[in-house]
C-alpha cells in the first residue's frame, strides 16, 4: 500500500483558497458585529458564537487539505477549543460583555499559541510568517480582552478589530502562498 503525499504547491493552493475565505469572513463578521453587538442582543450573540464555529470548520478544512505538512493534531486541538469556546460564549453572553470578553480572551490566547505553533511547523511553505506573527498578536490581544473585562465600559469593538486584523493576516498569508503556487 502506498501513500500519496501532496506537493507543497498543492497544499499551498488549498491553503491559499481557505485563507482568502477566512479573510472575507472576518471582514464581513467584524462589520456585522460592530453594527449589532451594542447592546448585546440576539444577533450579536449569534455572531459571537458563529465566529469560533467557523474557525473550527476552517481548521478541519485546513487539517484535511494539508496532512502532509504535519500540524494536523494541533489543528484538531484548535477545532475542539474553538467549538468549546462557541458553547462558552453562548453561556457567557447571558452574563454580559465582560464575561464574553473573558471567554474570548482565553480563546484568543490558546488559539494564538496553536496558530503560532502551526505557523512555525509550516514556515518552510514560505507563506506562514504572517501566521506566526498573528499567533503572537493573538496571545497579546487575548490577554488585553481578559484585562478589559475588569474595566468599566467594556465593549466588543476590540473583538471586531481583532477579527479584522486576523483577517488581514490571512490575506497576507494567502498572497505569500501565491508565490509558492507559482513556483517562485
Amino acid at each position: 500500500m502506498s501513500t500519496v503525499t501532496a506537493s507543497p504547491a498543492a497544499v499551498a493552493t488549498s491553503l491559499r483558497r481557505l485563507y482568502f475565505v477566512r479573510f472575507g469572513f472576518a471582514l464581513v463578521w467584524a462589520g456585522l458585529l460592530i453594527a449589532t453587538a451594542s447592546p448585546l442582543g440576539p444577533i450579536g450573540v449569534t455572531l459571537l458564537v458563529l465566529y469560533p464555529l467557523f474557525d473550527g470548520v476552517a481548521a478541519v478544512v485546513d487539517a484535511r487539505s494539508s496532512k502532509a505538512t504535519g500540524p494536523a493534531l494541533s489543528l484538531y486541538v484548535n477545532v475542539a477549543i474553538s467549538w468549546i469556546t462557541a458553547v462558552g460564549l453562548a453561556f457567557a453572553a447571558s452574563s454580559g460583555i465582560p464575561a464574553v470578553l473573558r471567554v474570548w480572551g482565553a480563546w484568543a490566547i490558546v488559539s494564538g499559541l496553536i496558530q503560532l505553533a502551526v505557523g512555525v511547523i509550516r514556515r518552510d511553505l514560505n507563506g506562514h510568517w504572517p501566521m506566526i506573527i498573528s499567533g503572537a498578536i493573538s496571545v497579546v490581544a487575548g490577554t488585553s480582552f481578559v484585562l478589559q473585562a475588569a474595566q468599566e465600559g467594556a465593549s466588543l469593538v476590540g473583538i471586531a478589530g481583532y477579527a479584522t486584523l486576523g483577517g488581514l493576516f490571512f490575506l497576507a498569508s494567502a498572497l505569500r502562498l501565491g508565490r509558492v503556487t507559482q513556483g517562485l
